[in-house]
């Protein structure tokens, strides 16, 4: 789309995390350090919090994408919402094994007999557990459990917990204490400051090719910051939707109006007029057909629907709840798919997705949508129209 335009290599606002994006802030800098004091102190569980979209993903991502393969074992969770058993599974899974048949007594002596044997070879266990706010407390008392492998001087397996702020409401009720008292570091990760802001939409123009700067004028940062609040996610969604602005005004200089008129296309007030759910982003739907340019059709496994109107801009589509279309499903990635729509068209993107975007039965990496497409995602599908019909659902 744009990147001829303005002289990039690639997107630079992306929400998919990307450990080459990472914009080092104090306090993801902070957030960091922290991650990699469990190889270095052995501490057993290391907890960080932050609002959706503050950038934990991408801490995580950069922590492993550093580790040393030789001297670390690492597993990372994402799926949250399980039994005790069926997490013990999911990390042994990540371990390399089949667990699925086994008692929760094996399961455990698996994880302890491979957690030594590491050890003896030399290498330490870590496991990060995004998304934790999700997890039971029988769950996080298993996982407390865990700590339970050790040797007379050190813990052979470590926890990175990390999860949004209620993460931090269920470690402080009272019997959450015994796992508590075990977490020797905390850290919540806020939103950037303004100037943070500035430099961070900066920073990944750079990374993405900018050979010019001034790509978005001055007047531009402290409305970005006032309708973000410094949340890299929600950054991300104004830039690129603002540089999309200016794709089809065919300007490649983004100002305060190109701005607006991204926040126009987003349906978003002020961050601070917003309720706490409404900070997520998400696009309020129940558009006016005049604004309209389609509608996708997503039917579950089970044979329920809802309709969403496409307006020009991007849409997300994935798991969590910061997505514009959140399929709550095991099949579904954090960040599945995007879909760019502009006066002409609409262009659907896989976003590195684990089990893949089917169009028409055929997986595909980005595609053009024609009237009558049939998207899978997963066991739903999405059907797409050029056209737009009412639903009850969709308002």
């Amino acid at each position: 789309m744009y990147l001829e335009l303005f002289g990039l290599d690639e997107f630079p606002f992306r929400l998919t995390p990307d450990p080459a994006f990472i914009y080092a802030s104090r306090q993801h800098s902070q957030a960091a350090t922290f991650m990699d004091s469990t190889v270095l102190l052995t501490d057993s569980f290391v907890v960080i919090t932050g609002e959706i979209g503050s950038g934990k993903t991408t801490l995580i991502e950069k922590f492993l994408s550093e580790i040393d393969r030789d001297e670390i074992v690492t597993a990372r969770i994402f799926q949250t919402q399980v039994t005790p058993v069926q997490f013990l599974q999911s990390l042994l899974v990540e371990f390399g094994f089949n667990p699925f048949k086994k008692r929760k007594a094996e399961l455990l002596k698996m994880l302890k007999d491979f957690t030594i044997a590491q050890h003896k070879d030399g290498r330490r266990v870590v496991v990060v557990v995004d998304e934790a706010q999700n997890l039971s407390q029988t769950v996080l008392e298993e996982i407390r459990l865990l700590s339970g492998i050790e040797t007379q001087k050190e813990k052979m397996l470590s926890v990175i917990l990390v999860g949004q702020p209620e993460l931090e409401e269920v470690l402080n009720l009272p019997q959450m204490e015994q796992l508590a008292q075990r977490t020797r570091l905390r850290y919540h990760l806020k939103a950037l400051t303004p100037e943070e802001t500035h430099e961070y939409i900066e920073h990944r123009l750079k990374v993405a090719g900018a050979r010019k700067e001034g790509i978005f004028s001055d007047e531009c940062f402290p409305i970005i910051f006032k309708y973000t609040g410094g949340i890299p996610r929600l950054i991300n969604t104004l830039c690129d939707t603002a540089l999309i602005c200016c794709f089809a005004d065919q300007t490649t200089t983004v100002t305060s109006e190109q701005i607006q008129s991204a926040v126009d296309e987003l349906g978003w007030l002020e961050f601070a007029q917003r309720t706490h759910t409404d900070r997520t982003g998400i696009r309020r739907f129940g558009i006016g057909p005049r604004e309209t340019r389609g509608q996708l059709r997503v039917i579950g496994p089970g044979g329920e629907e809802k309709i969403y109107p496409l307006i020009r801009g991007r849409l997300i589509i994935g798991r969590t709840i910061d997505n514009d279309i959140q399929i709550d499903s095991e099949f579904i990635s954090r960040h599945h798919a995007q879909i760019f729509t502009d006066e002409k068209n609409s262009r659907i993107e896989d976003l590195n997705s684990t089990n893949g975007v089917f169009l028409n039965n055929r997986r595909i990496k980005k595609r053009q949508l024609i009237s009558g497409d049939e998207i899978e995602l997963g066991t739903h599908v999405l059907e797409y129209s050029e056209t737009v019909a009412k639903d009850k659902d969709s308002d």
